[in-house]
């Protein structure tokens, strides 16, 4: 900082980018407020059709984002702004209050012209008039002036500089767009985030050997704490960049090598590995140079080894144990997988065999307990299942063509061809996934589990174990192609879920995620016969793509979910309240006659109520098939998974818990997910968690077949308590004739499950007249 800079600065110019940044503030809080409460929320409600459903409300979600985070944004730049401004302001009142304090000791603080000044005698005792005194100094008052006056200086500088970086960073986030960064309340909060980044990516490029205990614990706890800090995160991953970020999880995990930190390995390194990973994932969303290249970078070494001496791990091998928390840039991601992807195939034989088994002189990459981190797709599907368009994108696209050397083969004319084999065809019906053990030495289950998260993102549109929110678009037509391939692929051969039962929680939620889609299914309804298909789809309506499925495939699917107590609650209590909302949507009398599958009331409940029995009705037969024929407490187990979900609601009961967003077409959906939903699904669902309370604290034990007799029971009085309600608040006549016609079709509903399964399909439109 020059002094004369400092010293005659006009600091009007900054004052006023202040006060231009604060009415950038008020008008972007009022655009928000407009984004958010209008905007937004009449997209939601909006009615979309077509590819609108699944685009234009997407896009205009995104759009209303935005102004948050250009808020947020807006709001650092500016209180930056005006903290440099007051500590530079500061600063001039110093370095001037010093020169006038030198003065009256006969000093004087000249500009030298090249940045530097100079202190010297301002008028020398020889040449001042006859009869007048000059004050007296020493040479300790000349150098303690030129010290204070160069710290003034020091401390300006460095308030100015520090201000530069940390607006340079926030402006280097994004290309386009606006970042994500927190609200920095000041610059120094800022500046502290950046230079700990700094400090904390050369303590991690040192050798592991070199690194201490203490060293870990610093780490680990400047990781936890600046995680989801962008500047940080960028700051830290770019310094530390690819190479330098798998060499340090390389060495950590190397006990050959990191000899100095053997005490911290456990659950040290477990908070460690997580800390690095959402650091890097909140790093990849930088659009820097610096992250830039680092992605680049990272997906070059997917394929290469990184472990001492040129050997194994593979780059992808460590990364992927980084990625298990967090969420990754969709785009990184994608590259990534691809690159993963190679490996696989280059290291399997396009498939043909096994892979990434650790032998036992291998370091473990991963300390969570669950596996041992060789494999790196766990981590990676991990990952998948925080960000469904990558997920999307990759579960739709191709492992082998048929051109490629492989073995694997379908029947055609009585022929076995070469195919080619989709990337959800491989995870989900070929790989040779490698054995390996958690830390009790059990077989892991975390990498199918991970495949099953992976697809519930995928087919879904939101993070697995996550519910579909206001926000959550329709389903688009990748997510409803590889619900098809899913729904296709378990009817084909049910081991693929029965003997990985864990994955059926997942696979639970995404069917309760499609019952609009499942229920035209089951119709049996053949697409060619146009008017009947046109009373199925505005007796079953669908915001966005559909899935198509074989009601065949359907019938298989629920009663393989059925025979787990996690899989059933979510299908379950989906379809309970899916009946709720269909007859809340369409006994009211504000929607239009083009919309009704029939002009009778009494038609339309037994439509409902007799679908949704038939689907409760095969996931009991696939509980009775799970719990057995001897009494057990196994059957509390499943009521009180469903009980269970009450947890997922949060405002209400009217909150959806299953269906998501694709549930109907018009203005009505908004308030269905949202939370705002008629009293008819709140009737329903209050009843189905108070009877699953109840039975799951009886002392009774029950059997199968217990079980099934006791949800044929429930259906009937769900049914007939939740068209009574409809008919009330629309205030329809024969309001006990309309319940007693819901309840006896969810009955036959129910009672129609057990030809279902056998081929046979009394539940097509028509059975309930």
């Amino acid at each position: 900082m020059d002094l004369d800079a400092l010293r005659f600065a006009d600091f009007g110019p900054l004052d006023d980018a202040v006060d231009d940044w604060s009415t950038v503030i008020r008008d972007l809080e009022t655009l928000e407020k407009s984004a958010d409460k209008g905007l937004r929320r009449s997209a939601n409600k909006a009615h979309w059709a077509g590819v609108n459903a699944a685009v234009s409300r997407e896009f205009i979600g995104k759009t209303a984002g935005e102004f948050t985070d250009a808020l947020t944004q807006a709001t650092s730049i500016r209180n930056i702004l005006r903290d440099t401004c007051s500590e530079l302001k500061g600063y001039r009142t110093k370095v001037r209050d010093a020169i006038e304090r030198g003065l009256a000791k006969n000093l004087t603080v000249t500009s030298a012209g090249d940045g530097g000044f100079t202190v010297t005698m301002n008028v020398h005792p020889d040449r001042t008039a006859k009869g007048t005194t000059v004050p007296e100094h020493s040479q300790s008052d000349v150098t303690a002036l030129r010290d204070e006056v160069q710290k003034i200086l020091d401390d300006a500088t460095r308030c100015d500089s520090s201000a530069n970086t940390v607006l340079r960073a926030l402006a280097d986030q994004t290309k386009v767009g606006f970042s994500d960064a927190p609200v920095y309340q000041d610059r120094d909060a800022a500046h502290e985030a950046v230079t700990t980044a700094n400090e904390l990516a050369e303590l991690a490029r040192r050798r592991p050997e070199d690194l201490t205990p203490r060293d870990v614990g610093r780490l680990n706890k400047g990781l936890m704490k600046y995680a989801d800090d962008e500047l940080f995160a960028d700051r830290f991953a770019g310094r530390l960049g690819a190479q330098g970020t798998l060499d340090l999880w390389t060495g950590l995990t190397d006990p050959h090598r990191a000899h100095g930190v053997e005490s911290e390995r456990g659950e040290k390194y477990a908070e460690l590995q997580k800390n690095l990973g959402l650091t890097l994932a909140t790093a990849t969303q930088s659009d820097s140079a610096a992250m830039t290249d680092w992605k680049t970078r990272m997906v070059d070494l997917v394929d290469k080894p990184v472990g001492q001496g040129g050997g194994f791990p593979l780059g992808g091998q460590v990364m992927s144990n980084l990625m298990r928390w967090g969420n990754y840039d969709d785009h990184f991601l994608v590259r990534y997988g691809e690159k993963l992807i190679d490996a696989e195939k280059k290291f399997t034989g396009n498939g043909a065999h096994g892979a990434w088994s650790r032998i036992a002189s291998d370091s473990l990459l991963n300390h969570t307990g669950t596996d041992s981190g060789w494999d790196p797709m766990t981590g990676y599907l991990k990952a998948l299942s925080n960000s469904p368009d990558a997920a999307t994108d990759f579960f739709n696209g191709t492992f082998v063509t048929k051109d490629e050397d492989h073995d694997f083969t379908k029947e055609v004319d009585g022929k076995e061809v070469k195919r080619s084999l989709s990337t959800f065809e491989y995870f989900f019906e070929e790989r040779d996934w490698p054995d390996d053990v958690d830390d009790k030495g059990e077989d892991s289950i975390v990498g199918r589990n991970h495949l099953a998260m992976a697809l519930e993102a995928a087919t879904t549109g939101h993070p697995a174990g996550e519910i579909p929110t206001a926000d959550t678009p329709p389903h688009s037509a990748g997510q409803a192609r590889l619900m098809e391939k899913l729904v296709s692929s378990i009817g084909e051969d049910p081991e693929r879920l029965t003997k990985y039962g864990y994955m059926s929680d997942s696979i639970g939620q995404i069917t309760s995620e499609y019952l609009p889609d499942v229920n035209r299914s089951l119709t049996n309804t053949m697409r060619e016969n146009e008017e009947k298909w046109s009373d199925v789809e505005r007796l079953y309506p669908i915001a966005g793509a559909e899935a198509r499925l074989n009601p065949t495939d359907v019938t298989k699917l629920l009663f393989t979910v059925g025979q787990n107590e996690d899989g059933y609650a979510a299908v379950e209590v989906g379809q309970k309240q899916y009946m709720g909302m269909l007859m809340d949507y369409h006994l009211s009398p504000d929607l239009p006659s083009s919309q009704r599958a029939f002009d009778d009331p009494m038609s339309t409940i037994r439509h409902i109520a007799g679908q949704s029995g038939a689907v409760s009705g095969v996931l009991s037969i696939g509980a009775q098939e799970a719990i057995g024929e001897e009494a057990s407490d196994k059957d509390k187990k499943y009521e009180h998974s469903i009980a269970q979900r009450k947890n997922l609601i949060s405002g209400g009961l009217g909150t959806a818990v299953g269906v998501g967003a694709s549930f109907i077409a018009t203005p009505w959906i908004g308030a269905a997910v949202g939370g705002t939903t008629g009293t008819v699904t709140s009737v329903v669902l209050e009843a189905v968690f108070e009877d699953a309370e109840g039975q799951a604290k009886k002392e009774a034990e029950r059997t199968g077949g217990a079980f099934w007799q006791s949800g044929l029971v429930r259906n009937h009085e769900i049914a007939d308590s939740a068209a009574r309600q409809a008919a009330r608040v629309y205030n329809l006549r024969d309001v006990r004739d309309i319940g007693w016609a819901a309840g006896e079709a969810a009955e036959q509903g129910y009672l129609n499950a057990r030809p279902m399964l056998t081929g046979q399909h009394p539940g097509s439109l028509g059975a309930y007249k």
